[in-house]
């Protein structure tokens, strides 16, 4: 389990001494434990990976929007430091599937749905996440949906 790896490396940054390491560590397990008190009201997932992915992915799409930013607004430091977050967050991230992978899952879900219009993008797009949610940015690839249907 994803979080079970996050612990072992919070001790691990600890005993390092890698201060950076494990405020960013501590900051994404803090997510976690807020998730789980949200989650405390409706019913818990059944499978914990799925909403840790979806805590990093969150995590690490905030990180990109600072990042930018922060360039935009010529505070490096910042950024830098932003970077070294996103860098710890992706770590835990299972790996991204590739463009054409993508495209080759798209074009496999039309076919399976039928989808031959931007009407059916929603069907498209609710079926593309889950089968493949936690291994997408679902913003990239809804521009790929909408390609493909167009």
């Amino acid at each position: 389990m994803i979080r079970d790896t996050l612990k072992a490396a919070q001790i691990a940054a600890m005993k390092a001494g890698d201060k950076p390491r494990l405020a960013a560590i501590r900051l994404i397990l803090a997510k976690l434990k807020d998730r789980d008190i949200a989650l405390r009201t409706g019913t818990a997932p059944a499978d914990d990976d799925v909403t840790v992915v979806d805590v990093l992915q969150k995590m690490a799409k905030q990180r990109r929007e600072s990042i930018l930013l922060y360039r935009q607004g010529a505070r490096e430091e910042l950024a830098a430091t932003e970077e070294a977050e996103l860098a710890v967050i992706e770590e835990f991230l299972p790996s991204q599937m590739g463009e054409d992978e993508t495209r080759a899952a798209i074009q496999a879900i039309k076919g399976e749905l039928g989808a031959s219009s931007l009407k059916d993008m929603g069907k498209v797009m609710a079926e593309l996440k889950a089968r493949h949610g936690s291994e997408l940015d679902m913003s990239k690839a809804s521009a790929l949906v909408k390609a493909a249907l167009a």
